[in-house]
């Protein structure tokens, strides 16, 4: 495989290829790709769901790797009748599935096996750590509500078979709304019904309201258990929801939070 000049579409692919230590054959990423911050140094070739073949090739990449969800199809479709090498790294959210991807992309990018077998121990260690935590019996009465953005009033929340109901399972808890399939804008009413006892928001969606307190008046989720106790947890999107090598750790972060209050609450 010729890997000199590699386009990363997805966050969490350009992530991984920092974290292997290839950047310097990065000739591009997407708009999602903004971690590390030395990414945003490479020109960007547009957001991974809707992307153009001109932009894809028009750095005449010798290797494209994209995340599960890149697109347009027609696109992809484009771009594979090309000679350019394009493979795209399908998703599984779990620590396991973030595993599976760094060994896949190190294999894909030629990567040396002892380069490989390092970084996925180190990773190895991070999630037996997140499995330990996560198997704490208190959190499985935790409901916890994912909040990708805000559409008018209505929040954009994680149903089953997203990124974001992927993260709650790998902290331990469970999706307040569990019937939800995919991301869906939902009523304060169903919300109210089920009532999550923490609520997880990206920060980029965060910052418009200013403080915790604004934001949970301003969108009523005040009334819920969470509103009530103030349990709210702002994150980074793309380490909740990237599934990069970082979100074995945020998902650390985020357990340690919801637990040591949870228990401090309990004694």
């Amino acid at each position: 495989i010729d890997n000199s000049k590699i386009v990363g579409a997805g966050g969490s692919i350009t992530e991984t290829i920092f974290f292997l230590n290839f950047q310097k054959n990065l000739v591009a990423r997407d708009l999602t790709s903004n971690f590390p911050r030395k990414a945003l140094d490479l020109p960007s070739i547009g957001y991974v769901r809707n992307l153009s073949s001109e932009g894809l090739l028009s750095l005449s990449p010798t290797l494209i790797l994209g995340e599960g969800d890149i697109g347009p199809s027609n696109v992809v479709e484009q771009v594979k009748k090309t000679s350019v090498d394009f493979r795209i790294i399908p998703d599984d959210y779990t620590s396991g599935g973030i595993i599976k991807k760094v060994s896949c992309v190190g294999n894909i990018l030629g990567a040396n096996s002892e380069q490989i077998e390092n970084k996925i121990s180190k990773l190895n260690k991070t999630a037996k750590i997140l499995n330990n935590l996560a198997s704490n019996p208190n959190l499985k009465k935790v409901k916890v509500m994912l909040v990708l953005m805000m559409r008018g009033t209505s929040p954009i929340v994680a149903g089953s078979g997203t990124s974001g109901s992927g993260f709650i399972k790998m902290i331990g808890a469970i999706n307040a709304l569990p019937k939800l399939e995919g991301w869906k804008p939902v009523s304060l009413e169903s919300i109210r019904v089920s009532n999550p006892d923490y609520i997880i928001i990206t920060s980029r969606d965060f910052k418009p309201f200013g403080n915790s307190q604004k934001f949970l008046i301003q969108t009523g989720l005040i009334n819920t258990n969470a509103g009530k106790k103030g349990n709210l947890i702002i994150e980074d999107g793309m380490a909740l929801l990237g599934f990069g090598p970082r979100t074995i750790e945020t998902a650390i972060k985020v357990n340690k939070e919801i637990t040591n209050q949870y228990e401090s609450v309990q004694k």
